[in-house]
């Protein structure tokens, strides 16, 4: 009746124009309601989290589509406008997100210009082997340790990266990496041996050349040192003793190098260990082994290249982690004598072991 009273004496034509206006006006004043509502408010509360994957080229469009398909916001149309106003079109970086129900459609938009994808970051340790670093994948859930050691000797791999080797060990750069859920076991390690491929061309690649050497026995050399080396300033007097017994043809009885491909991880060293028939046990080859036996760090491949003037041939380990250094055989027992309290292993003038203590014998060049 009010609404009669109202327009009773309006033409009709003129009551629809009058409606016209007032249904604009309504609109009007709701759509920036309802679009700040949307801005504004989570479609839920965070218990819904999605990995969503935009590749290369994906439009404003179609990101708004995929977001409301998998529920991370409630209308893909305001999203597109959103986008298309922020001037993001031509802005959203491609790659795997994990989003969830609990952001807001300016977090989200925030994220894709930002490329903020989703990541897990994995570091390989300096010194690690290939075994090592296998069994650490599998550790933190990246993959499984054999899948990954597959890879480590995935000979057209090799090929690829131009490795003259068995493995690609000696050649995973020690650093952190961002593994996305699309990388598989072969893309981590392209990732690690690029990395290798830029410092090495930079810091080493020319000076290895000026002394005749090959970049394997080198990086050899350093992966002995960094097992052997506790403390990071003996480097350069460790690679010294190796250095020497090479040029006097002593075997480099080192024991990281007999426990090789048996295990991981390194531990105790028994009499079985350096009994090991392997390429790699300098207790029953003489010279470098065939490869690397880890992954060395910048330092210990410096050390390999520039190793301390001394005369040692000789080193035991003290309680600090520390060594003492000597140069004849009569001297390196005593110190084993005085920094191992457990029994002794005396040398005779080759520097092979005669007496065990503890199911571990003391080599010549280390303990």
């Amino acid at each position: 009746m009010r609404f009669k009273s109202l327009f009773r004496h309006i033409p009709l034509p003129q009551k629809k124009k009058t409606w016209l206006i007032v249904g604009v006006v309504a609109i009007s004043l709701l759509l920036p309601t309802s679009f700040a509502i949307f801005l504004a408010t989570a479609p839920g509360i965070g218990k819904v989290q999605k990995l969503v994957d935009f590749p290369e080229g994906t439009t404003l469009k179609k990101v708004a589509a995929g977001l409301k398909q998998d529920s991370l916001v409630t209308s893909s149309a305001l999203f597109s406008i959103y986008g298309r106003v922020k001037g993001a079109g031509s802005h959203l970086k491609a790659g795997t997100y994990q989003l969830d129900d609990g952001m807001t459609p300016p977090e989200i938009l925030r994220k894709l210009v930002a490329g903020d994808v989703y990541v897990h970051r994995f570091t390989v340790p300096e010194g690690y082997s290939i075994y090592q670093v296998a069994e650490l994948l599998e550790q933190q859930g990246f993959f499984k340790k054999d899948a990954f050691l597959r890879q480590c000797f995935n000979r057209e791999l090799l090929q690829e990266l131009k490795i003259d080797g068995r493995s690609v060990e000696g050649y995973l750069f020690p650093s952190t990496y961002d593994v996305s859920p699309k990388m598989d076991e072969a893309g981590l390690i392209r990732e690690m041996v690029g990395q290798f491929g830029k410092f090495y061309d930079e810091r080493f690649a020319s000076r290895v050349r000026a002394i005749g050497k090959t970049r394997r026995q080198v990086l050899t050399m350093a992966s002995i040192i960094e097992k052997e080396a506790m403390v990071a300033s003996e480097r350069p007097v460790i690679s010294s003793v190796f250095h020497n017994r090479l040029v006097k043809r002593m075997p480099l009885q080192s024991d990281p190098t007999a426990i090789y491909s048996v295990r991981a991880f390194g531990g105790k060293v028994t009499k079985q260990d350096l009994e090991n028939d392997s390429p790699y046990n300098t207790y029953h080859v003489n010279g470098l082994p065939p490869g690397p036996i880890g992954n060395p760090s910048p330092s210990a491949i410096e050390a390999a290249l520039n190793p301390a003037r001394t005369a040692y041939l000789y080193f035991v380990a003290r309680k600090d982690g520390t060594h003492y250094f000597t140069t004849n055989l009569d001297d390196h027992n005593r110190g084993v004598r005085k920094y191992l309290k457990q029994g002794v292993a005396e040398n005779d003038s080759t520097g092979r072991m005669l007496v065990y203590r503890n199911d571990r014998p003391n080599p010549a060049g280390r303990r």
